[in-house]
């Protein structure tokens, strides 16, 4: 998609502090960070949010959450972080285009949503 942001950052268009990459999957810090680790899991197959998930596309999705646990140990946040995903505007998803918030930290609550 040609306005996605995170197609862009993709592509290599707009720079990023990535911290993983494979053929289905990027995964980057968050420019706007909300807590002390704040990094986001994209798939590289544009899709807008988690209504597009299907059998043609949810391999991405699966290899999302088999690197999590791999980023986590490596960011030292194993035992303790939170994975979130809005769908909507109206719930805080400003990029459309699905994406996995791994979150830990100080600023990460059982009340605080992201």
């Amino acid at each position: 998609m040609n306005d996605c942001i995170f197609c862009k950052i993709i592509a290599g268009e707009i720079p990023s502090k990535k911290v993983y990459e494979d053929d289905l999957i990027f995964a980057f810090h968050d420019i706007n960070p909300q807590t002390d680790v704040h990094i986001l899991l994209v798939p590289k197959t544009h899709i807008a949010s988690a209504d597009g998930v299907n059998e043609d596309n949810s391999a991405a999705v699966a290899r999302i959450f088999e690197v999590i646990p791999r980023l986590a140990d490596a960011l030292r946040v194993s035992d303790n972080y939170r994975i979130i995903s809005n769908c909507g505007e109206s719930v805080g998803q400003t990029v459309r285009h699905l994406h996995f918030h791994l979150l830990s930290g100080a600023a990460v609550s059982k009340d605080r949503l992201v």
